[in-house]
């Protein structure tokens, strides 16, 4: 049958792969960084304190403090591609589609900044991608952070007509592949040191202590994260000893413990010479990994008296971070591809 003249041009048939991760401000500014915080800040999955008592606490304190001490920390580890955080999600996206092939559309999107995961469901909307696969490079899920993205690409949907059919990567803490992943790129790092660890620190980052009360699994599955890196790891590093904690503490509440500051300084203090610091929670490198523990790290081992400190790199592109989300991604579209 012939359509009519005036039938709105279509295209279907295409698969989307939306890669997502948690943002990052623009530019290493006040500014950029006061809108970057406005709207991390504001959503209820990350500040679970009620709206009328939080929004004058943000609005009339933070907003008006926390940025210019936060630009200066983005400025130390900001790249000529800009931010860290993007610029390797762009080359993981980027990485895939050359994996993926041209039948898989691939595109990437912060929750919070830009690209925006809306802007780019419409992108692959527009593409043809009738199914999409939403992936969030969260190892371990978390409210604050798996599900905030889910609420993003629900608001994304719920403007659109025809939606797409889509699917959501599952976390993927203990997957074999991750497992896997994390060793053999954490064992190439080590090699490479110039000086042999005694201690290598698996810092995560830390959630306030309530939410594993209130059933949030992310406490959980970054324990068992830890504890199945440390099986693989442990028999080619038999003096190597391995450790917990959890950074980034924010506000006055109790949070996951240890705090990754308290054990540099009690390992250094304890007579620890030589330490290396790992972030198997994080999908790619950022402001977390590359100035707090990279270099406010060093500087809180070396104060408390430690002698030799290294932050080991992410997966990042590596060839081992992208085979293990290849795999995953494909295991995930098995039934559309």
């Amino acid at each position: 049958m012939r359509l009519p003249d005036d039938h709105p041009e279509t295209r279907t048939g295409g698969i989307g792969l939306l890669l997502v991760n948690l943002g990052t401000p623009d530019a290493p500014t006040p500014g950029a960084v006061r809108r970057y915080l406005a709207e991390f800040l504001s959503d209820p999955r990350v500040i679970e304190i009620p709206r009328l008592l939080w929004m004058p606490i943000l609005h009339g304190i933070i907003l008006n403090t926390r940025p210019r001490k936060s630009a200066h920390a983005y400025a130390q580890v900001w790249t000529e591609e800009g931010s860290p955080l993007a610029a390797i999600t762009a080359k993981q996206s980027g990485k895939l589609q050359e994996r993926l092939g041209e039948n898989i559309h691939v595109g990437w999107a912060m929750r919070y900044g830009t690209p925006a995961i809306a802007s780019q469901v419409e992108r692959l909307n527009a593409l043809g991608c009738d199914r999409i696969l939403f992936a969030p490079l969260y190892p371990q899920y978390s409210g604050a952070t798996t599900a905030s993205a889910f609420d993003a690409l629900g608001d994304a949907l719920g403007s659109m007509r025809w939606q797409p059919a889509i699917r959501t990567l599952p976390a993927y803490h203990d997957d074999p592949a991750h497992i896997g992943a994390l060793q053999a790129d954490i064992d190439r790092q080590l090699a490479a040191l110039a000086f042999k660890p005694e201690v290598l620190l698996l810092s995560f980052h830390g959630m306030p202590e309530r939410t594993l009360k209130l059933g949030d699994p992310y406490h959980c599955q970054c324990r068992k994260t830890a504890r199945l890196l440390c099986e693989t790891l442990s028999p080619d590093h038999p003096g190597l000893r391995i450790e917990v904690s959890f950074q980034s503490r924010f506000g006055k509440a109790k949070w996951l413990e240890p705090s990754t500051e308290a054990v540099l300084a009690e390992e250094a203090g304890n007579g620890t010479k030589r330490l290396a610091i790992a972030a198997p929670g994080f999908s790619a490198d950022c402001l977390e990994t590359l100035e707090e523990l990279a270099i406010r790290g060093c500087e809180q081992f070396i104060g408390a008296g430690g002698e030799e400190f290294a932050a080991l790199t992410c997966l990042n592109d590596g060839e081992d971070g992208m085979t293990m989300l290849e795999a995953l991604v494909r295991r995930e579209l098995a039934g559309w591809v």
